[in-house]
């Protein structure tokens, strides 16, 4: 089975005639940060200290400014400049990250026919997320073959009813809002035909700066005077649970700004944030604690696995049903801040998951 990694990778031209790669320079760069010294980065990145010296001064060469500091009993430190590099790259990670994982996993797939045939593999379209995530590095560390997606919770239940794939990755809040959000979903699911596996329960809420320096308590903040908020693309399901949050508070989105930006994932916010380009934004504690951010609780949501109930019963969605009840899985996903695997991998028709929200009793 192979396995097929793509990461960004970027170039800033200073110079028409010396574009600067920024691939090495970065990695020492975080290094540096980590470590407050040049030749412990350059030891871990596997470069020379001369090298990275060397590196170092073309790239303050191009940009006319340093890059690093030095001060007595404070080590090596990066300047504005340096950390304002180091954000943009997570930026572009954390951004592009659910579109390149999404084409690996399908090169996989593509790859492993031409090779050896054409093998069974488990199709997952889902709302991006940190358990989804853990559970597909779980999978393929397992040698189980999946194929995964990222796309909107609507987006993965048309393609689960259009038989597209085999399992559809959507979240729904506890509490108030779930039952517009089931209605939403149901518009694709067929009490009939459908059932679902639970993944796991998560933490939604606001991100903002460490220590909260502008004291913002809630929803009823985020259209203050000066306010700048980051948002997450139109049809996510995080954007739908943050329109129903403004309408229960009486806020016009108009009066928010940054409302009409658009952010692919919950790191993508988390990321706009920490680097200084926002101060507030909506998504799982999971994002805000990896970029150092502090997190204002607001509700809890369940994420589920739709599937078809014959699905349910076919050989390899089996295996991937028993690994999600697995000790193991419940110990990767209950290791992810603000998620809950009490519950992972139980199997629940629409009504057991929803009540009445589904019109179905049974």
């Amino acid at each position: 089975m192979f396995k097929v990694k793509i990461q960004p990778h970027w170039e800033i031209s200073v110079r028409a005639d010396m574009p600067l790669d920024t691939a090495a320079l970065l990695a020492l760069l975080k290094e540096i940060q980590d470590t407050g010294s040049i030749a412990q980065a350059a030891k871990a990145v596997r470069l020379s200290y001369r090298y990275a010296w060397g590196l170092l001064r073309d790239a303050e060469g191009q940009f006319a400014q340093p890059l690093l500091t030095t001060g007595r009993g404070r080590g090596t430190t990066l300047t504005a400049l340096a950390e304002k590099l180091v954000w943009a790259d997570r930026r572009i990670a954390a951004r592009l990250s659910p579109t390149l994982e999404s084409l690996a996993s399908e090169l996989e797939g593509e790859l492993g026919k031409m090779v050896a045939g054409e093998p069974r593999t488990v199709r997952m379209d889902a709302s991006h997320g940190f358990a989804v995530a853990a559970l597909t590095q779980h999978l393929h560390a397992l040698h189980l073959p999946v194929e995964l997606r990222y796309r909107n919770s609507a987006d993965a239940l048309a393609a689960l009813a259009r038989g597209e794939c085999d399992l559809a990755g959507f979240h729904v809040p506890i509490g108030a809002f779930e039952q517009p959000l089931v209605a939403n979903s149901l518009r694709w699911l067929d009490p009939a035909r459908h059932c679902l596996l639970h993944l796991a329960v998560r933490e939604q809420g606001l991100f903002v700066a460490a220590g909260n320096p502008l004291g913002l308590t809630g929803i009823g903040d985020l259209a203050a005077p000066g306010i700048r908020f980051v948002n997450r693309q139109t049809g996510s399901g995080t954007r739908l649970l943050l329109e129903m949050l403004l309408a229960e508070a009486h806020i016009e989105p108009a009066a928010i700004n940054g409302f009409g930006s658009a952010e692919f994932t919950h790191s993508a916010v988390a990321a706009y944030i920490a680097s200084g380009m926002a101060d507030v934004g909506l998504g799982v504690r999971t994002a805000a604690e990896r970029f150092g951010l502090d997190f204002i609780p607001l509700l809890r949501e369940r994420y589920f696995l739709a599937l078809s109930r014959t699905g349910a019963d076919e050989p390899l969605l089996r295996d991937v049903i028993d690994v999600l009840r697995s000790p193991a899985c419940h110990a990767l996903i209950d290791a992810l801040p603000g998620y809950d695997a009490a519950a992972t991998g139980t199997i629940l028709s629409l009504a057991e998951a929803f009540g009445t929200c589904t019109g179905t009793t049974g």
